[in-house]
């Protein structure tokens, strides 16, 4: 854990000691005071980073009920050691060069997470409140509460989620889905809060609380993601102190051996010895990991996709299986009534269509919709219905003395011939088929049709390409998966599973080919997304979604979850390229220590130099590459 202090009093105190330095050496004073100003000008100057390494250190030794020394404690020695040697001004070169790179550590790290701090220059402050009289207040964000009318001008900023009442709204996403190109919404649509209006002003009433808008929660979602590392950034904190003891060890063994052995002088031991802990000292193998991790997260949520922490984005790119919920994800998820009948002499077709209506409008499933909207009717009065809604399956109600049921196959018992083999034909063609029965006899079917996802296809040939198996999970029956399928180009067909089925198919994918990340919609896919390695929720800005799974895509767009692939890739380089090129540095400085042709000014220069790469070339991962998602196969 680092421990801040004022960066603004560091800087000033870190002038101040090169000011002490170019003084000492301007003015004409014997060499003690000389000294005694060099070793002023190093703690003053140091101080940020020497009170930082010595705090640390007596923390993580607390914490830990043993010695767990921080990596600025060996360029501490190394300095104060220089005054044992009466070559302050060596050591205050040092201690220049070192703090110097430590502020353009800071500066690059927070640089990496500065999508954090735009992010909350975005987060809405003001909101134009309707009043009872109908006059218009404008008071803080805070201050409204669920159902507050409030006016949303034209260019203007939503304050918080909400239902457009009135007027006609264009609205820019692109703080929530990472997309420029603005949508159009009307009365009964959903805006969220901190997206931008277009050219007409609306009135809409609030639906959450300001703590509570999908914003608010992107918000905490990226600030926590900071602190969840990745495995290897995990390992280099751990093995970091471990290291800093084995340097001390080395450090102590040399003075004693050369000194007391081999009879070598001591101060000159001494100075091989502080060289070597420059040499040795871990700065560019610590930072190799989190300052890319942080970087790569913040370029993502810039996009719209948003990680719970860097152990899963490390961990996608070594994905063996991507399984995918159907609808809503590969399709759609708008389902349109393509054809139906009904077969019975108990009810007119138009008061059997107002029965099922009235049951569906008590569902907010894609189906219920699509029938809803299907069979339109000028009648507003449907019968008050009680509904019991079996979750994977359908709904059955009673009316007038008589049972109905609407729904998957599963949900009867005994279904004549005549409607299977409809329910079959239908299927081969790519539809969803529900039945209709009136007591327990199945009188019609619904036959449904959703059009794949853009880009859905393309996505699956990326990862067959990438040598990563593509499954799709879906509660349709078989054949109706397999057609859909077969389009798309998927490896498996997994069909009529319940949602607590799929996270038994999920733990079963994890066992034969390893780890296996979850893609679905965040409601009826929750327990295969939390059961899954990385469960990727398509989001669309629902709550279920961003508090269900370790990756939200903001936007239901396969694409996305290439370019998170693709981060994950390159996120992988840049450490690997980060690690050996830091042990590499730190390697060809031990040894041109040990051959006597290294002082510890050179050895401190290209110490620094290296970490400054390092963070330089995790910096690179905050700018974005075109994603390459469509990929030109062999046929």
């Amino acid at each position: 854990m680092k421990i801040k202090h004022s960066i603004s009093l560091a800087m000033i105190l870190y002038f101040i000691g090169i000011l002490i330095y170019i003084i000492n050496f301007v003015a004409l004073i014997d060499t003690m005071t000389q000294e005694l100003l060099s070793t002023l000008a190093m703690l003053v100057s140091g101080y940020h980073v020497l009170l930082e390494g010595v705090e640390e250190t007596i923390q993580n030794t607390k914490k830990a009920g043993k010695f767990l020394p921080n990596t600025h404690i060996l360029m501490a020695l190394a300095a104060l050691g220089t005054v044992l040697l009466e070559n302050a001004s060596e050591g205050a070169l040092l201690i220049f060069i070192f703090a110097g790179a430590h502020f353009l550590e800071e500066y690059v790290e927070n640089h990496s997470q500065n999508e954090i701090t735009q992010l909350l220059q975005l987060n809405p402050t003001e909101a134009r409140r309707i009043n009872p009289d109908g006059g218009i207040a404008v008071v803080p964000v805070s201050e409204l509460i669920v159902g507050d009318h409030v006016q949303v001008l034209n260019g203007g900023q939503v304050p918080t989620d909400g239902i457009i009442l009135e007027g006609i709204a264009n609205i820019n996403e692109g703080t929530i889905n990472g997309e420029a190109m603005p949508c159009e919404k009307t009365v009964g649509d959903q805006v969220f809060g901190a997206t931008i209006n277009g050219a007409s002003t609306f009135i809409m009433q609030v639906t959450k609380d300001s703590s509570e808008t999908v914003f608010a929660k992107i918000l905490e979602l990226v600030k926590n993601s900071q602190n969840n590392l990745s495995p290897t950034a995990s390992r280099i904190r751990q093995f970091e102190p471990i290291y800093v003891n084995i340097v001390l060890f080395i450090f102590g063994m040399l003075l004693l051996v050369e000194s007391f052995l081999f009879h070598q002088p001591f101060f000159t031991t001494l100075e091989i010895g502080l060289t070597f802990m420059v040499s040795a000292s871990p700065c560019a193998f610590a930072v190799s990991a989190i300052p890319a991790t942080l970087a790569s997260i913040s370029q993502l949520a810039r996009q719209g996709i948003l990680f719970k922490g860097g152990a899963f984005l490390s961990n996608l790119s070594n994905v063996k299986v991507v399984a995918f919920d159907k609808t809503g994800t590969l399709t759609e998820g708008k389902p349109s009534v393509v054809s139906y009948k009904f077969e019975q002499s108990t009810l007119t077709d138009d008061k059997l269509k107002t029965i099922i209506v009235a049951m569906e409008n008590q569902s907010n499933h894609p189906l219920a919709i699509a029938i809803g909207t299907y069979f339109k009717t000028r009648q507003n009065n449907f019968p008050a219905l009680t509904v019991e809604n079996k979750v994977g399956e359908g709904l059955i109600s009673h009316y007038q003395g008589q049972e109905f049921r609407i729904g998957k196959p599963s949900l009867f018992v005994n279904v004549a011939q005549r409607w299977i083999s409809v329910k079959n034909e239908k299927e081969k063609q790519g539809c969803t088929v529900v039945f209709v029965s009136i007591n327990e006899e199945v009188v019609g079917y619904i036959a449904f049709q959703d059009k794949p996802q853009h880009g859905a296809k393309a996505a699956i040939q990326y990862f067959k390409a990438a040598g990563i198996k593509t499954v799709m999970l879906t509660g349709d029956g078989l054949l109706a998966g397999q057609a859909i399928g077969q389009e798309l180009g998927i490896d498996e067909v997994i069909a009529n599973t319940l949602p607590e089925q799929k996270a038994a198919i999920i733990q079963k994918l994890k066992k034969e080919n390893g780890i296996t990340a979850m893609l679905g919609d965040g409601i009826n896919d929750a327990p295969a997304l939390v059961t899954s390695d990385i469960g990727i929720a398509m989001g669309e800005g629902t709550d279920i979604a961003i508090e269900t799974a370790d990756v939200i895509l903001m936007k239901n767009d396969l694409k996305k979850l290439i370019i998170a692939y693709q981060m994950s890739k390159r996120l992988k380089r840049n450490i690997f390229q980060n690690i050996v090129f830091s042990m590499t540095v730190v390697v060809f400085l031990i040894i041109f220590t040990f051959s006597k042709n290294l002082s510890i000014i050179a050895s401190i220069s290209l110490h620094e130099s290296s970490t400054l790469l390092v963070l330089l070339n995790s910096l690179r991962l905050l700018v974005s590459k075109k994603s390459a998602y469509v990929l030109t196969l062999k046929s």
